[in-house]
């Protein structure tokens, strides 16, 4: 089975049933809330994608997804209060929460996110011009595992630190109470749907792009850097050049799915960008297997249902029962649930040896 999914045929196939389940029985099975909530798992899952090409392949393990996930998601929240204010009070007119905080005038650095292309085109640049620079500032100096870790994670922290105390940004509270995403009601339970399918394609898109790469030859020199960085210098190579195209893209699709989250949930705040949800990508990442394509999405998926589904009849219970399933996954499966089926293969070839051999 695997070797066929490893096909062209194969590949169309596993495309084909995740749109159709992703398309079709998804809204005709799941209300319009159960609908939402899998929209933001969604989100979730395009993050882990990225987390699983640079984690996975390039062995970079990036505690810091949330300092993306937080610019892509601010900056359509930006767009999105403006054209809130713009509906209510006309053009040039300051978001409600500005108002409230004594904020009488448009700060200028809020003004070009007005245009709908302005913000998209922040949305896409922004993000992944911070990561390419930050990826030459510290594989450059080839700092890499643990500190380069810890460097993330920080940055992630001293991010959220950061917005807490911008009152323009909405402080700790973040940004809330959208109305209108480019023109359409959100509001109207059919905008809502279209939400949903727009986060689907997007993770679909993203899992075609991050299987390009996978088997292009750039997907074999990132592996080759993470199992033997020394010898990828030796033969020509720029190992730092290779690291920084897996991080760029990791945070791109981060800075995507941000961008998706806002109208998705309805708000944005320095809670859900900082240290705790970035590791909770990760988590996502490592138990659904971060060396496979499909891997991180499932893990993704599964933790992001189960963290909702037993936090809602077991609140006080939910964190043990995630670092409990965290300690399982690692002990028992390291290769995450994705090696689930290629342990069950070797597991039934080593019975059928001995039962020869008996």
């Amino acid at each position: 089975m695997s070797r066929f999914f490893a096909t062209r045929a194969g590949v169309w196939s596993g495309f084909g049933a995740a749109a159709l389940v992703l398309f079709g029985a998804a809204p005709l099975l799941l209300s319009g809330f159960r609908l939402g909530l899998l929209a933001q798992f969604l989100c979730y899952a395009i993050v882990a994608v990225g987390i699983g090409l640079a984690w996975g392949r390039g062995g970079m393990l990036t505690l810091g997804q949330g300092v993306f996930f937080g610019m892509g998601a601010y900056l359509m929240a930006m767009h999105m209060k403006m054209a809130d204010a713009e509906f209510r009070n006309g053009h040039g007119a300051v978001p409600d929460f500005m108002e409230l905080a004594g904020i009488r005038e448009l700060p200028a650095y809020w003004v070009p996110f007005a245009s709908p292309v302005f913000t998209i085109a922040m949305i896409l640049v922004l993000p992944t011009g911070f990561a390419v620079l930050l990826g030459f500032a510290v594989f450059k100096r080839r700092v890499k595992g643990a500190y380069f870790a810890i460097l993330s994670q920080a940055l992630a922290g001293a991010f959220a630190i950061l917005l807490i105390g911008q009152q323009s940004m909405g402080g700790f509270n973040g940004l809330s109470r959208f109305r209108y995403f480019f023109g359409y009601n959100l509001d109207d339970a059919v905008n809502q749907q279209m939400l949903y399918f727009i986060a689907a394609g997007v993770l679909l898109v993203v899992v075609a792009v991050a299987l390009q790469l996978r088997r292009s030859r750039y997907g074999e020199l990132l592996v080759a850097v993470r199992d033997a960085e020394e010898r990828v210098r030796f033969l020509g190579y720029d190992a730092a050049n290779i690291k920084v195209v897996a991080y760029a893209a990791a945070a791109l699709f981060a800075a995507v799915a941000g961008a998706i989250f806002v109208p998705v949930v309805g708000i944005i705040s320095p809670a859900s960008i900082g240290i705790v949800p970035s590791i909770m990508f990760i988590l996502g990442v490592a138990i659904g297997g971060r060396a496979s394509l499909v891997g991180p999405v499932v893990g993704a998926l599964a933790v992001a249902w189960a963290q909702t589904a037993l936090s809602e009849q077991f609140p006080s219970a939910w964190t043990y029962a995630q670092g409990l399933l965290f300690i399982v996954v690692i002990a028992l499966l390291p290769g995450g649930i994705a090696s689930v089926a290629a342990l069950t293969k070797r597991f039934q070839a080593k019975s059928a040896t001995v039962e020869a051999a008996a």
